[in-house]
């Protein structure tokens, strides 16, 4: 118990930082979220591996490439990437999948081409839970199926069109998480997708 308020006290300190990424991994440690040891060794590629994500400089890259159009969805959207703390790195390195996890989520968002409705989360929801990352996704898919045509009722065709699709995608797309997505960010999107298998 003393643990968990230790926990609730360090999320408190950091509700501030301009490091999104803080408050999504000390979350993550309190909850202890969990990965088959299958998932964990195909991690091993991205261990300790969490570049900071600087979208000035990806917005200076080429129209088509990777990294412009990663930058250009960041800012459309009002997003900011979820970078952390050098003082978290500790927790961040316990918490391996989750952090990987909270670094790409919006990266799939790009590959994948799904928006951010709810119809493009369940896309990408559906494309997690289906390359098998956690029980965690697989129930949050369960849920969102029920839950987003109900808190969307003008999106539910694209809902379970964009459900359909995720997980072709899954299905046939390499493991994902475990790829250092951020070293190739100068290569053009679509050159990008075909090697992931995702085109």
């Amino acid at each position: 118990m003393l643990k968990k308020l230790q926990q609730l006290k360090a999320i408190m300190a950091y509700k501030n930082s301009e490091n999104l990424g803080d408050i999504a991994i000390l979350k993550s440690e309190l909850f202890g979220t969990k990965v088959s040891p299958t998932v964990a060794s195909k991690l091993e590629p991205v261990v300790g591996y969490y570049p900071a994500i600087d979208l000035n400089q990806l917005s200076q890259y080429p129209q088509g490439s990777f990294g412009r159009e990663y930058a250009n969805y960041m800012q459309v959207n009002q997003l900011k990437p979820l970078n952390i703390s050098p003082e978290l790195e500790d927790i961040a390195k316990r918490n391996l999948f989750a952090l990987r996890y909270l670094v790409t989520h919006d990266i799939f968002h790009v590959l994948l081409d799904f928006d951010t409705t709810y119809a493009g989360e369940i896309g990408v929801l559906a494309f997690v839970a289906t390359q098998n990352y956690s029980k965690s996704l697989q129930i949050g898919l369960w849920l969102a199926r029920l839950l987003y045509p109900i808190l969307a009722p003008q999106q539910i065709k694209a809902i379970f069109v964009n459900l359909a699709k995720g997980q072709e995608l899954g299905k046939k797309a390499d493991f994902l998480l475990g790829y250092r997505f951020e070293e190739h960010w100068e290569e053009p999107i679509d050159y990008v997708r075909k090697k992931l298998r995702l085109a």
